[in-house]
């Protein structure tokens, strides 16, 4: 990452030039851990498990906001996930029309091993904070957020 831009002294990054630059780190240390395990994984398809592993089966659509792809990637990234057999489409409970996404067994276990991942890369971000300043990190991101998505 070229950290000229946020040393003592010179201007500083605006605030959505930051949070993108943070985010491209993340990814690409997310990635580079993946990696490391030997996986053929990217950083979509980590927020996919992800996602379904924290919440549970639930629909391409509800998915695809879940992880912010459009239909046409997440079909994409749906396909090479199944064909890793990392996770099924079954049929809806409730209507026969619809699907359901959910991890299999082996994608459970792919989670399981990608925790720590997830882990160490959000420590090692956060290692020069302390835990007050990691709880209000959290706190105005979640606030900044919540004022993005507030349509009033």
């Amino acid at each position: 990452m070229n950290t000229s831009s946020v040393h003592p002294g010179s201007p500083r990054e605006s605030l959505g030039v930051l949070l993108g630059l943070v985010r491209a780190e993340v990814v690409r240390a997310m990635e580079a851990e993946i990696a490391d395990k030997g996986l053929d994984l990217r950083f979509n398809q980590f927020l996919i498990l992800k996602r379904l592993a924290m919440l549970g089966p639930m629909s391409a659509t509800e998915l695809a906001r879940a992880v912010e792809l459009d239909g046409g990637a997440m079909t994409r990234q749906l396909d090479q996930l199944e064909r890793k057999g990392y996770l099924r489409r079954c049929p809806h409970e409730q209507d026969r029309r619809a699907l359901r996404i959910e991890l299999t067994e082996d994608g459970d276990a792919l989670w399981q091993q990608l925790t720590s991942c997830n882990d160490r890369v959000l420590a090692a971000a956060q290692r020069s904070l302390d835990k007050t300043e990691r709880e209000q990190l959290h706190a105005y991101l979640e606030r900044v957020l919540r004022a993005l998505r507030d349509k009033d």
